[in-house]
């Protein structure tokens, strides 16, 4: 079987080629891939050939981990059937080409343990599940009616706000890109210059800038903890005497887990998490070239999605 699939050939050289398909063997499925998202952070250091040492890099390689699409065949022991809607957080069947993280094709050959059901109502919505789970994994320290400082107005940021404001939390969100910061969105968004505030327990940065350190650490409140959500390219190093002084704590949050996402998947299906107004662009795969460029070049573009759906 083949698929076409994005292929990063080498830094900022992309391609769409047939590739062939490792053949599906016991308890794997096999999926018509409808919609994949294009990430903004690793996928960003992909293309731009800055992504640090990452097991499975290297060129040639199929981006994606946010895929989503319908089962069209199943193996023994699978546990799916066929038709089901299935959210896919990429594959590795491609064989000499990696597959890093592997979800941008048509078709798409994975382990069925690793796709996830999802109500096929959400449609290319389903696509953000993973960055709903991230921004689950990342939550620290909220206390009902006190103030969290998110850093970055992105997808994630704005997922990390909803959550926030769900746990009872009051969000403010820094952003410094006034297209992102404009709009009614029930918590606060502000440029960093703009809030005087150096009281905050929790800050949670979403920025992948690795030169925010210091400035984090200066908003904390004693005892306070600055959670590192984004993915950063460069090494991050702190002045200790002001971490000292507020015995600052540092958290690293990597990838989500299976009971982040079974936790997200609960609150949006009871309608509690909204993955609405957070996809702003939508283009066939075909042009999957200038799509990759626009989503990492163009700020008014949060999420955009390509659509496999023409593609066989």
């Amino acid at each position: 079987m083949e698929a076409l699939a994005v292929v990063l050939e080498r830094p900022e050289q992309l391609a769409l080629n047939r590739l062939a398909l490792t053949p599906a063997t016991e308890g794997d499925a096999t999926v018509a891939v409808s919609w994949s998202g294009i990430s903004t952070g690793t996928e960003r250091l992909l293309w731009s050939g800055r992504m640090p040492p990452f097991p499975g890099m290297g060129y040639p390689l199929v981006p994606g981990y946010e895929s989503v699409g319908t089962v069209v065949e199943t193996e023994a022991g699978s546990g799916l059937r066929v038709g089901q809607t299935v959210f896919v957080p990429g594959a590795r069947c491609f064989g000499a080409v990696n597959g890093l993280f592997g979800g941008a094709a048509s078709h798409l050959i994975a382990p069925a343990s690793r796709l996830v059901p999802v109500d096929a109502a959400l449609g290319d919505r389903a696509c953000l599940i993973a960055l709903a789970a991230t921004a689950y994994r990342a939550l620290s320290g909220i206390v009902p009616g006190k103030r969290s400082l998110i850093v970055g107005h992105g997808v994630l940021g704005r997922l990390l706000a909803r959550l926030t404001v769900l746990a009872g939390g009051e969000p403010v969100v820094w952003e410094r890109e006034t297209l992102r910061a404009e709009g009614s969105f029930g918590y606060s968004v502000l440029a960093p210059d703009d809030d005087p505030a150096r009281d905050y327990s929790t800050i949670t940065d979403v920025s992948g800038d690795s030169s925010l350190l210091d400035t984090l650490i200066g908003r904390l409140a004693p005892g306070g903890e600055i959670v590192l959500a984004g993915f950063y390219e460069a090494p991050l190093a702190f002045a200790f005497p002001p971490a000292f002084l507020r015995e600052a704590r540092i958290r690293v949050s990597a990838e989500w887990r299976p009971g982040d996402l079974a936790a997200v998947r609960a609150l949006i299906e009871a309608g509690r998490l909204s993955l609405d107004g957070l996809i702003t662009h939508r283009v066939p795969a075909t042009e999957a070239g200038e799509a990759y460029r626009k989503a990492f070049a163009d700020p008014a573009c949060l999420k955009m999605i390509l659509d496999w759906r023409a593609c066989s």
